[in-house]
């Protein structure tokens, strides 16, 4: 896909996600469209994967994992217009017996879907697995997984961190959500992480750096993490993204980590974002 029709994807992914969490005054605008270039950049122009044919072993093919799974919107969204299931089911978001669960669920075997997440620093570990699995398997296939930079603040993550390059586990590519803010206020006023990219170099991993709302920027960086796969060292990306990206009354503040538009307020924000693709 050119730079335009990502664009026009984009815009009308942050659409689906306001209208999603708008109509059940329930879930996360703020991360979502923050991640929205990436996810859409990821599947359609950086991974190899099979809308029409997912399966859950995901063998043959790139996996994707996402850690912080409390921007499922941007998941669904991004999944449905990719084909994996029908567009009109992004309306039944965190609805009664829904497959589009507030955290992304396996257990209605909504397709695109490999892990429960929203339990946050767990996405790393599964990822490794998964990555051990594939050279197992004699699978040349890559695994990506997305995470928050409050998220880094779990154990868990700088665990799976230390065996990845202990391991030499070179066919996964991390990427942090690096937008400085997390629910309770930004990231540095609740627990700093410091110096990001030195500390995971000092755990042994190749570390890139790339702009979350800049198409050349995603696909060229992405491109280069590919290249350097097989190498022995494992790859995490730190992309740097705002908040609530889009919408400007969402943007620069962490108030919409987890809080949805009232009426007026959707109204402003879809009044920003161009409808390319057809409302739901």
């Amino acid at each position: 896909m050119d730079k335009e029709g990502l664009k026009k994807f984009s815009s009308q992914v942050r659409r689906d996600i306001i209208r999603m969490v708008s109509a059940v005054q329930s879930g996360h605008p703020g991360g979502s469209l923050g991640c929205t270039d990436f996810f859409v950049a990821l599947y359609s122009n950086i991974m190899k994967h099979d809308p029409k044919n997912f399966k859950m072993d995901g063998n043959g093919e790139d996996i994707f994992f996402l850690s912080n799974g409390h921007i499922s919107p941007v998941w669904y969204s991004t999944l449905a217009r990719s084909g994996y299931f029908e567009v009109s089911e992004l309306a039944t978001f965190r609805k009664i017996n829904t497959r589009l669960q507030g955290h992304p669920s396996v257990d209605k075997n909504l397709p695109g879907i490999r892990m429960a997440s929203g339990s946050l620093g767990q996405g790393l570990s599964v990822g490794c697995g998964a990555a051990q699995a594939k050279k197992l398997n004699n699978d040349p296939n890559l695994i990506y997984t997305l995470h928050g930079d409050g998220e880094l603040q779990e154990g868990q993550i700088w665990e799976a961190a230390m065996y990845a390059a202990h391991q030499k586990i070179d066919n996964i590519i991390a990427t942090v959500d690096y937008n400085g803010r997390q629910i309770d206020g930004d990231l540095d006023d609740v627990l700093s992480l410091g110096d990001l990219r030195a500390k995971w170099e000092a755990f042994g991993w190749k570390v890139l750096e790339m702009d979350g709302h800049d198409f050349d920027s995603i696909l060229s960086t992405m491109e280069k993490a590919k290249g350097m796969t097989g190498n022995g060292t494992p790859i995490v990306i730190l992309m740097k993204t705002e908040m609530g990206q889009g919408v400007d009354f969402m943007m620069g503040t962490h108030k919409w980590h987890g809080s949805p538009p009232n009426a007026d307020q959707t109204a402003n924000a879809l009044s920003q974002l161009e409808e390319t693709l057809g409302d739901y």
